[in-house]
């Protein structure tokens, strides 16, 4: 069975582990799994075909647990919860109902009183370590009580110039602070122990990095890789966990031995990889984030700030890399509806630079016409035209029976040797509005290095025009999609990412690849992931959209 969302519980010695499992099976509403990863132990576990147990006999740690079970998952969505958490009703369902793929969710946390400490003559003492009655001594038993306190309600996270989690309560008397329609709220950071996002931006961020170390700063480490990579957290107000903290040491401290020299590396590895910008998928420096949020200066001081704006992003800041729109068609569309792709484009990309490459003289931007038959080999020497027409550090292809969102082009690739694919597009059937969306990398959604697209499209045309666009290379339009030894043209990696908003792509009687509608229609299942459908008057970010 597919899921929508599987919940990560990497577990060591948690004693509260089963509890925490049958309070998460009560309180789900949703198609949702629980995959549990014992490290280094057994437990005794509720029996339900929605669990799925990984057991280690030694150790990994929490990061590489973590990783363990999402490779088992298949689902969308992805949450890391820690062992000793209790849940609202239906949390998985409310989650997902706010949830957009540049997300990292959580919701709000409260304290778990899990138990209490009770003595023959009805004393009682709140959770904490063992030992005899403090009021009559007499021995002591467990009595769990697991409750979801009502206060505190935690809403607002930070990290501080160490960097140290810490609580950001000032945040909440801003009007930042204030929940949208939605019942979102923007954080700095997060506390670590719940948190939610796509499987997809989970492997592409490499939320649980392994070299940071097995345990430590994750928190931290997910909440800058969310906000430096173009994503955002934010923080569910329409439902809560509650997580039980366990500082009073003794035996209610941490279940295993935890090295401190491990832990002050782990720290010591985020705040080289983030204070210094060496992190290689960030588009926004640090000193984004602390201006964005600007914490107490008890968190951040004056002279930090000042060091964190000197400390750019190697070479040229990512933000400000320079823009280029190439646009190419085989005028083939009819153009009252070319016109309106053309002038939605104009909406999203400002002032960027656009090169135009057309069959025909089409009046848009700088327009180079190049003499030839519509066909594959054409297609490809349009796009070398433009790029070696433009001087711009990246690139946006764009065509001409697309409708770009504007958020589309907020993008900026973190990597030269990558190329990078907007997945957020549905596929419109032009004759009745239904449309498609699948896990898909469409060439009219990359964006990438100049200099890169140029090398790559120069040996494409060589090699079309000595073999022909032959059955090796079906379905070989998009570079770094297929390898050379499955067929392709060089063994270079893409990467995908996702805009705020979807573009529309429009299909219709004269495109150049074929559709498909259904997913029995794919050669492979593994080719149509995620597979949804909808109609036109039903996509997020679009009013009154014609596409006839």
């Amino acid at each position: 069975m597919k899921y929508d969302l599987s919940i990560l519980i990497p577990a060591r010695n948690e004693e509260f582990l089963k509890r925490t499992v049958e309070d998460i099976l009560q309180h789900i509403e949703g198609n949702t799994e629980i995959i549990v990863v014992l490290d280094g132990y057994k437990a005794d576990l509720p029996e339900s075909e929605r669990l799925t147990v990984i057991y280690n006999p030694k150790s990994v740690g929490q990061r590489a647990g973590t990783n363990q079970a999402c490779r088992l998952s298949q689902s969308k969505y992805i949450m890391k919860v820690d062992a000793h958490c209790a849940f609202d009703q239906g949390f998985d369902v409310k989650m997902m109902k706010e949830m957009k793929d540049n997300y990292t969710m959580v919701p709000i946390m409260r304290n778990l009183h899990a138990f209490n400490w009770v003595c023959k003559n009805g004393h009682t003492r709140y959770q904490g370590p063992s030992g005899p009655c403090k009021e009559c001594n007499e021995p002591t038993t467990k009595d769990v009580c697991w409750i979801a306190k009502e206060s505190p309600q935690s809403t607002a996270y930070c990290f501080d110039q160490e960097p140290h989690f810490q609580y950001f309560n000032e945040f909440k008397k801003r009007k930042e602070g204030i929940p949208d329609e939605h019942g979102l709220t923007e954080s700095m950071s997060i506390q670590g122990s719940c948190f939610m996002l796509t499987r997809e931006k989970y492997w592409e961020l490499n939320i649980s990095d392994e070299s940071l170390g097995s345990w430590g700063s994750q928190g931290i480490e997910v909440a800058c890789k969310t906000w430096l990579s173009g994503g955002r957290i934010v923080i569910n107000h329409k439902t809560f966990y509650a997580h039980m903290f366990r500082t009073q040491g003794g035996d209610f401290g941490f279940p295993y031995e935890q090295s401190n020299k491990q832990v002050q590396g782990a720290k010591s590895s985020v705040r080289e990889l983030f204070f210094d910008n060496k992190w290689d998928k960030q588009i926004r420096p640090l000193s984004w984030l602390i201006e964005k949020f600007n914490p107490p200066e008890s968190y951040w001081s004056k002279e930090w700030r000042e060091k964190m704006k000197a400390w750019p992003l190697p070479s040229k800041p990512l933000g400000n890399l320079s823009v280029g729109i190439l646009y190419y068609t085989d005028n083939q569309l009819e153009e009252n509806f070319a016109e309106r792709v053309r002038e939605q484009i104009k909406l999203g990309i400002g002032d960027f630079k656009l090169v135009s490459v057309t069959l025909k003289p089409t009046n848009f931007g700088k327009n180079i016409i190049l003499p030839l038959e519509r066909g594959k080999l054409t297609m490809h020497k349009q796009i070398l035209a433009g790029l070696e027409a433009l001087d711009t550090d990246i690139v946006f292809f764009v065509e001409s029976d697309v409708f770009y969102h504007p958020s589309h082009f907020k993008f900026r690739p973190a990597n030269k040797d990558i190329y990078y694919y907007n997945m957020n597009l549905w596929r419109v059937r032009q004759s009745d509005g239904f449309m498609i969306k699948y896990d898909h990398k469409s060439l009219s959604q990359i964006c990438a290095y100049r200099e890169k697209l140029i090398t790559e499209y120069k040996h494409r045309v060589e090699v079309i025009e000595a073999e022909g666009f032959n059955r090796h290379f079906t379905h070989g339009y998009e570079p770094g999609t297929r390898s050379l030894r499955l067929g392709g043209f060089s063994n270079d990696r893409s990467e995908g990412w996702q805009s705020e908003f979807p573009n529309i792509d429009v299909r219709h009687d004269k495109n150049l690849s074929a559709s498909k509608w259904k997913p029995e229609e794919f050669k492979s299942q593994r080719s149509c992931r995620n597979w949804k459908e909808s109609t036109i008057d039903k996509i997020e970010g679009w009013n009154n959209i014609n596409i006839k």
